[in-house]
């Protein structure tokens, strides 16, 4: 099988979405596949970060993590997203980033690509399903092939039940249970999965 490039692509202010993101980049780096994590750029003024002691926390510690670009989207074969929710949408910080990415769709760099996406929110019912599939919009109008877990896995049963991608209700600290990353890790290995499909058909073809 041709070996698969995997993006995580993240969005997170106090960890939680980070942590998701590890867990999903270590099942896909098992699974075979060459990986990156990378956060989109925030957008959040410096006060309105300082006011916040998780955040600026968080912040502090992962200036470090690169941040994404049009070109780590050509270079994958498959990208995971991972962001919390806002109302039930997407954060303005991947929404920005995905706009910014009309130069790769306007010459058919998004086709094609395998996605999948997961969030988390306060509370359980804080708007879980209604950003990931907003997020899957944006993936139609890219061509993208949306993977998402559905009920494949007995895992996914025991982190919530989310079919269309996992999610959690965050914790003040960031971490994550361990039913939610063994979801992660399923729903990341079955893109792995699917990726390699395409990439070997796209070979052949």
């Amino acid at each position: 099988m041709a070996n698969v490039k995997v993006a995580v692509i993240y969005y997170s202010s106090t960890g939680t979405n980070h942590n998701m993101a590890n867990a999903a980049a270590e099942s896909a780096k098992e699974s075979g596949a060459e990986v990156k994590v990378l956060k989109v750029p925030e957008l959040a003024p410096e006060e309105a970060i300082a006011a916040n002691a998780g955040w600026k926390k968080h912040h502090e510690e992962t200036k470090h993590v690169p941040e994404a670009t049009a070109a780590d989207l050509d270079w994958a074969d498959a990208i995971i997203f991972s962001v919390p929710t806002r109302f039930g949408n997407i954060p303005s910080q991947m929404k920005q980033f995905l706009d910014t990415m009309g130069g790769l769709w306007g010459q058919g760099k998004t086709v094609n690509k395998v996605v999948t996406a997961m969030t988390s929110a306060q509370n359980p019912h804080g708007g879980q399903e209604a950003t990931i599939l907003n997020l899957y919009t944006s993936m139609y109008h890219w061509g993208a092939i949306v993977v998402a877990p559905g009920y494949t896995d007995a895992s996914l049963f025991a982190a919530g039940g989310n079919p269309y991608g996992t999610s959690v209700t965050a914790k003040e600290d960031g971490s994550i249970d361990e039913s939610a990353s063994t979801a992660i890790k399923h729903q990341a290995k079955r893109v792995v999965t699917v990726a390699g499909w395409v990439k070997n058909g796209q070979a052949q073809g």
